[in-house]
């Protein structure tokens, strides 16, 4: 009998070696011995096993079938330390919406390219990146969406369309080659339009339920604000009943137009407790001693490249340099440098610090993210 490593599956050289699952978002840690295996059965050929252990788990996890497969691999070259695996990719800066917590200055309308975008994705593969986010302003605007469309299913990586929900169809749903939907939904229906606008709560929800139906995974993005506290416990039921895959709760970042909208502010102390909610597997594990965005980074729609797109003003360089440059320019934050009690607190490896340009806002960029430590007393 032959095996063959699942089409949806693909081998990564990052710190150790893995097999990631794309469709299930599972990441498996794997010796040299299993990886040397599962690299024979990623060949066109398969690979014969004696293990039945090993086969059985494989199988039942869907890493390997017995169906023989034409699938275009990624290289393998080893990652850098520490790597990237998680992209945001804002494809443009259009959008539909003029949200009252936003951040981005919606009158520059700056895009990628389609070559661009493919150059990106290009480098994020052969970095043996994960998980890239597509998002913008609102990336179905992209005036080259169909074209970036049918690139995507070459990458072996997950594609996820962070999106308001408002353009999503029955039609476009059906084309969309992307593993996942994140839709925006900040509160029940007075909650979410006093933020976004009227009427953009029921196409919103209408989207995430057209989406799970088409068997695509939903998750969802929720901001906590004064108007929506009182919508939380009905809001999980809600999503539980769709079929929410992921549900994050956060805090928005006082910058932005939210700086204007006061009404919309939130003081940590009576946001921390509803950090509580939301459920899902989030991202997978990394090095411990390390804060907030050990593996992430951010290219703009304008092509600057940041640590992530708070700090969109401070680039750290551009696309035109490449991935691989500009991420060695990040240096990553331990934790033993925090000025935030860590030493004390015994929940500093789950909190990772916080978000370190909440932090920024309130203190400086090694203080408290005083959301975080709302949450965690």
């Amino acid at each position: 009998m032959r095996y063959f490593l699942s089409a949806d599956c693909a081998l990564k050289q990052i710190e150790k070696p893995h097999v990631y699952h794309i469709k299930k978002d599972e990441l498996y840690e794997l010796d040299n011995e299993s990886f040397q295996i599962l690299k024979k059965c990623a060949d066109k050929n398969g690979c014969t096993l004696s293990d039945k252990d090993f086969i059985d788990y494989c199988l039942e996890e869907e890493i390997l079938t017995k169906d023989m497969i034409s699938v275009n691999r990624p290289t393998l070259i080893k990652s850098p330390v520490p790597s990237l695996r998680y992209l945001e990719l804002q494809i443009t800066e259009r959008c539909n919406l003029r949200c009252r917590h936003c951040f981005i200055n919606e009158n520059k309308a700056k895009e990628l390219s389609a070559i661009e975008v493919k150059k990106i994705l290009d480098e994020f593969e052969e970095m043996q990146g994960l998980r890239v986010m597509l998002t913008g302003g609102e990336p179905l605007l992209h005036s080259r969406l169909v074209e970036i469309n049918e690139m995507l299913p070459a990458y072996s990586v997950r594609k996820v369309l962070f999106t308001n929900g408002l353009l999503l169809t029955k039609k476009n749903l059906k084309t969309l080659n992307v593993d996942e939907i994140q839709i925006s939904i900040d509160g029940l229906e007075d909650a979410h339009d006093s933020l976004r606008g009227k009427g953009a709560f029921k196409k919103a929800i209408n989207a995430a339920r057209l989406s799970a139906e088409n068997d695509l995974e939903v998750s969802v993005s929720t901001m906590v604000h004064p108007k929506n506290l009182k919508d939380f416990d009905e809001m999980e039921q809600m999503f539980r009943d769709i079929g929410i895959k992921d549900w994050t709760v956060d805090v928005p970042c006082i910058s932005g137009r939210l700086k204007e909208n006061k009404e919309f502010q939130i003081s940590p102390e009576m946001a921390g407790e509803y950090l509580r909610y939301g459920y899902g597997k989030g991202l997978h594990l990394g090095k411990s001693g390390f804060g907030c965005g050990l593996h992430l980074m951010s290219v703009m729609a304008d092509g600057n490249v940041a640590k992530c797109s708070f700090y969109a003003d401070r680039a750290i360089g551009t696309d035109k340099e490449g991935l691989r440059k500009c991420w060695k320019r990040i240096k990553p934050i331990k934790l033993a440098e925090l000025k935030c009690d860590c030493e004390y607190c015994e929940y500093i490896e789950q909190c990772r610090g916080g978000c370190r340009y909440r932090a920024e806002l309130s203190e400086n960029h090694l203080g408290k993210d005083l959301y975080r430590c709302a949450f965690y007393a």
